[in-house]
C-alpha cells in the first residue's frame, strides 16, 4: 500500500485524484427559485401592504410575483373572486371573511390588511348644513357605502345596536369610492361613509370643505384590525415558501411605512399613477394603522365572531381564530 501511494505522489496522480474528488464534492449552481404568481384586485384610491412591499423590492428573488387584474368594488367581491379561482389574494373586512369561511370557503387569514385606531379610521360625513349631529339622528337616513356585507355595513349596524336601536335603522346605498363625494354634495344621500382604506378620498373631501364628521368606526369598535388579506388554503399548501415570503414581505412593508410615512406616500403616488389613478391624492394616505409586526390579536376576530353569533348568521363555536389564521410553521395545513 505504501508503494502505491508513493507511486501516485511521484506521478502527480494523487494531486489529480484529490482535485477530482474536491470537484465532485463542490456544490453545483443554486437551484432557481420558482416564481409564483399572486393575482389580485386593487382597491381604488388605496394600496395594500403587499403592493408597497413589491414597490420596495422586498419580493425580489423570493419567487413572489404580484399580478394586478384590475380593481374591485369591495371586500365581498374580492372574496367571491378568490373562491372562484379568479385571483389568489382576497382582502375584506373581518366580518365578511368570517362569513365567507363559515359559508364553506376554505380560506386562511394571512395577515391584517389594515388596522383602525388613532391614525387610521373610517368616517361618516355629512354636509355642514345637515340636521344630522349624532348617531340617533342617522335613524331613517340614507348612507352611502362602497359595498354591503362588509366593514362599513357591519359597523353601522353595530353602532345602532350599541345605541339600543334596530340595526337596520338607516338605509345603506352602494356608491363606489370615487363617487362618494359627488353623491354627498349633490344630496343624493344624507351621509357618505368613507372606509379606512379610502382615506385618500376622504382627504380630498375635507380639503374641498363644507363637510363635517358625525361618526368614526373607532367610536364603535375601538382599536381593531379592519380586515384581513386572505388566501385559499390549497394555494398556501401548494406554495408554502412563496406564501411565507409573501406574508413576511407585506408585514415588513407595513412596519417600514409606519416609520417612513412621507416616503411611503411618494411610493403610493407612483402606484396610483401606474394604475391610472390621480397620484395627488396620495398626500392624504394615512398608512396601514397596523401594530408592530402586523400581527393579529384574538380580539380582531373574536369581536366579529361574537357579533355574527349574536345576530344568528354564525353558529356558536363554528369559527375560531386559531383555525383560520395563517401560521407559517404549518404552511396553513390545519
Amino acid at each position: 500500500m505504501t508503494n502505491v501511494l508513493a507511486f501516485l505522489r511521484s506521478s502527480g496522480l494523487a494531486v489529480a485524484l484529490a482535485g477530482s474528488l474536491l470537484a465532485g464534492a463542490a456544490p453545483g449552481p443554486a437551484a432557481a427559485v420558482e416564481t409564483v404568481s399572486f393575482r389580485y384586485l386593487a382597491n381604488p384610491g388605496g394600496v395594500s401592504p403587499d403592493e408597497l412591499a413589491a414597490a420596495l423590492g422586498y419580493y425580489d428573488g423570493t419567487g413572489v410575483a404580484l399580478d394586478s387584474l384590475g380593481f374591485v368594488g369591495g371586500g365581498p367581491a374580492s372574496l367571491f373572486a378568490l373562491a372562484s379561482g379568479g385571483v389568489d389574494i382576497g382582502s375584506a373586512a373581518t366580518s365578511a371573511v368570517i362569513n365567507s369561511i363559515a359559508g364553506g370557503n376554505d380560506f386562511v387569514a394571512a395577515y391584517p390588511s389594515q388596522g383602525i385606531g388613532k391614525e387610521v379610521f373610517s368616517t361618516l360625513y355629512v354636509l355642514n348644513d345637515s340636521p344630522i349631529h349624532s348617531l340617533a339622528d342617522l335613524k331613517g337616513k340614507t348612507i352611502a357605502v362602497n359595498t354591503l356585507g362588509a366593514h362599513l355595513d357591519y359597523t353601522i349596524r353595530e353602532a345602532f345596536h350599541q345605541a339600543g336601536l334596530p340595526e337596520n335603522s338607516a338605509t345603506q346605498i352602494v356608491v363606489p369610492g370615487p363617487q362618494l363625494e359627488q353623491t354627498l354634495r349633490s344630496k343624493q344621500v344624507d351621509v357618505a361613509a368613507f372606509g379606512y382604506w379610502q382615506a385618500t378620498f376622504a382627504g380630498v373631501l375635507e380639503t374641498h370643505g363644507g363637510v363635517r364628521a358625525v361618526l368614526k368606526d373607532t367610536d364603535v369598535l375601538g382599536e381593531i384590525a379592519g380586515g384581513f388579506v386572505v388566501l385559499r388554503r390549497d394555494f398556501a399548501k401548494a406554495h408554502p415558501e412563496a406564501v411565507r415570503a409573501y406574508v413576511a414581505g407585506a408585514k415588513r412593508a407595513a412596519d417600514w411605512s409606519r416609520e417612513h410615512l412621507p416616503e411611503a406616500r411618494k411610493i403610493v403616488a407612483k402606484i396610483l399613477e401606474k394604475r391610472g389613478e390621480n397620484p395627488e391624492i396620495a398626500q392624504f394616505w394615512t398608512g396601514f394603522g397596523l401594530r408592530t409586526g402586523a400581527d393579529p390579536v384574538p380580539r380582531d376576530i373574536d369581536f366579529w365572531v361574537g357579533v355574527l353569533e349574536r345576530g344568528g348568521s354564525l353558529a356558536p363555536g363554528k369559527i375560531k381564530a386559531a383555525n383560520i389564521l395563517y401560521r407559517p410553521d404549518s404552511q396553513a395545513s390545519n
